[in-house]
């Protein structure tokens, strides 16, 4: 599984998701200092960014982290190789139904966190749904060998799904903190953990290289992006939301400014096939066990990056009512949320927050 990661220190420049714009609303004039490097992990494309006032040994150290970090965790959460020396998400999934495995400490504590977020999204974001998601992901191979269109036949029928979504209990992955084994009671279970896996990775990156010092710089490891401060003048970071609907004329569906939280995006336009006059893309509703049909894109700003990816996968699967009343419960409990809905028909609808924040509306 080939990965490209390039770790930039720019100035001024983010991508967001597959895009990037220049502020052009800054007028400082900082010096610019950068470094790029390419290696293999989180199948993405992935920036650091910073301002030129950093020194070189602080950009080499964050670059120095940024790697450990990376690979670490991608080793961790593969759900398709084994690597010496790890027991990863792929040998917990070999051991389905066989056998507990023994795990490191960091693979308990990510699968505990996964079971909180299941509780927290209502079942709607669930790293047991394997058995439902390989099937779209062997439909998405297929499609790949001939230029992204699959054949009617080779669509998973409604029967195959609903068996398939019978091995999907998150009550099914057993977690033993004390003898640090991790056990999936059924053979035909299985974890999958792309919707949770790169924000929480982005949150542990996040807190090494400010435990540096950073105090102004951006890690955005493909479209999940937190913010470690903001930039030197005080104002926020701006980043621009892909267009769903995107046009050469209209790339964005606006932009953001700011600081201090984490952004991430779902949206059914980059990882899809077509079938017939129907496009299929890789966010499946845990309910119906077919790609969810609300939304076009679901942007989340918060202050943890696995929330965020935990949540904005949730909201995708669950109506608009549905999504503003679990992130209304979420903001009792003391958690600032602010969301962005962009239907299939391009119509925004956005928190209030949020709405203070866009740039140039």
């Amino acid at each position: 599984m080939k990965k490209i990661v390039s770790l930039l220190l720019v100035c001024f420049v983010l991508f967001s998701l597959a895009s990037c714009y220049h502020t052009p609303d800054d007028d400082t004039k900082e010096q610019v200092r950068s470094r790029d490097i390419s290696t293999v992990y989180f199948n993405t494309y992935s920036m650091l960014s910073t301002y030129g006032d950093t020194s070189d040994d602080n950009i080499e150290k964050y670059l120095e982290i940024s790697e450990e970090v990376l690979s670490y965790y991608h080793k961790l959460f593969d759900i398709y190789y084994e690597y010496a020396g790890v027991n990863n998400i792929r040998t917990i999934n070999k051991n389905a139904g066989k056998s507990p495995v023994k795990v490191d400490e960091e693979m308990i504590d990510f699968l505990e966190y996964c079971k909180q977020i299941y509780t927290i999204t209502n079942g709607k974001t669930n790293v047991m749904l394997g058995s439902v998601l390989k099937i779209w992901h062997e439909c998405r191979e297929i499609a790949e060998e001939d230029f992204g269109y699959l054949s009617p036949e080779d669509l998973p029928t409604v029967e195959e799904l609903a068996q398939a979504q019978e091995h999907t209990s998150i009550d099914l992955l057993v977690i033993d903190r004390e003898n640090m084994t991790v056990y999936i009671s059924d053979p035909e279970a299985s974890l999958d953990v792309g919707a949770v896996a790169k924000g929480y990775t982005v949150d542990i990156l996040y807190e090494r290289i400010k435990a540096l010092g950073a105090s102004s710089v951006v890690l955005n490891i493909g479209g999940s992006i937190r913010a470690i401060g903001a930039r030197p003048n005080g104002s926020g970071w701006v980043v621009g939301i892909t267009n769903p609907h995107r046009t050469p004329e209209k790339p964005f569906a606006l932009r953001l400014r700011f600081q201090n939280t984490a952004l991430v995006t779902s949206g059914d336009y980059e990882r899809y096939f077509v079938c017939g006059e129907q496009k299929y893309h890789h966010i499946i509703d845990p309910l119906t066990g077919q790609p969810a049909t609300y939304f076009s894109s679901v942007s989340i700003l918060t202050e943890e990056s696995g929330l965020a990816d935990a949540l904005s996968t949730a909201l995708f699967c669950m109506s608009y009512e549905d999504g503003l009343a679990l992130i209304s419960s979420l903001r009792e409990e003391g958690k600032a949320i602010e969301v962005l809905w962009i239907d299939r028909e391009g119509n925004h609808k956005m928190t209030d927050a949020l709405r203070a924040s866009v740039v140039n509306a």
